[in-house]
């Protein structure tokens, strides 16, 4: 299996990358025999369909680039030195979790991967697609002076192993406001905001390990997340695509990176 895949752009490339880091469902046979068979077969952690759900934005000259490996392998969104991410007592899983959002073991036996296997895990899989991004920033950079990283997320509307309260519909993350130039995340704040959906600004996510590393506004490249709740684009399962849904979010959505291609052009 390979770690990850690249989708170019079909039309003329515009200097915006989509990062799809939690869509991946593949675990590998040595590493999914250890695990609850309950948990690997549902994988619930997972950003199901979040890879299909932007894939429109080749359309609009944006490169995506998408991971294969599920999360509970490795999570390219975490500190691979395991620094956490915030500090309030929310639950954060580890580069390579043992539990899910909601404190369930993932794997039988009360198995921990050492740290040895941890640092494998890093190697193999996390290391690779960092470096991939980086590349593909850098390249896009050289071309046009300038990229931004969009990296997305999606994840159930309620989570209480996170917060008890439902979270907004969407989250857009900038790291406190230092991950992108003020221009970028004023354009993504304004697209975001009232057009039917509950929306936040940097909380109860303010961006993860991919943006906050990535995300160097002073040397032009900008890195923003965003945060979706399933319900925006799935039933209320949270387990199925739902078209009337994505069309609705997708209008959004495709208005933002249009706004986004014009606005990154004078930053």
């Amino acid at each position: 299996m390979e770690i990850l895949k690249i989708i170019e752009p079909k039309t003329s490339k515009v200097p915006i990358i989509i990062s799809v880091p939690h869509a991946g469902t593949f675990i590998p046979e040595d590493i999914k025999s250890k695990m609850n068979p309950e948990l690997s077969d549902k994988l619930d952690d997972t950003d199901w369909f979040i890879d299909k759900l932007y894939g429109f934005a080749t359309d609009l000259g944006i490169t995506i680039i998408i991971a294969n490996y599920s999360r509970w392998v490795v999570d390219l969104n975490r500190n691979p030195e395991n620094k956490p991410l915030y500090n309030d007592g929310r639950v954060i899983t580890d580069v390579v979790t043992v539990t899910d959002f909601n404190g369930n073991q993932i794997y039988k036996d009360n198995y921990i991967p050492d740290s040895e296997e941890v640092s494998r895990r890093v190697e193999l899989y996390h290391k690779p697609y960092h470096e991939k991004l980086d590349e593909l920033l850098q390249q896009t950079k050289a071309e046009f002076g300038k990229v931004l990283l969009f990296d997305a997320h999606s994840i159930r509307k309620s989570v209480p192993g996170i917060r008890s309260e439902d979270f907004p519909d969407l989250i857009l993350g900038d790291n406190d406001e230092t991950s992108a130039s003020s221009k970028l995340i004023k354009t993504t704040t304004d697209s975001l905001q009232n057009k039917g959906y509950d929306f936040s600004h940097n909380h109860p996510f303010k961006g993860g390990y991919i943006t906050r590393s990535f995300g160097k506004p002073e040397e032009n490249i900008h890195a923003l997340q965003l945060e979706m709740c399933k319900t925006n684009y799935m039933d209320g399962s949270e387990m199925n695509y739902d078209e009337t849904n994505v069309e609705r979010i997708q209008v959004v959505l495709k208005d933002m990176f249009l706004k986004l291609i014009e606005a990154i052009d004078k930053v």
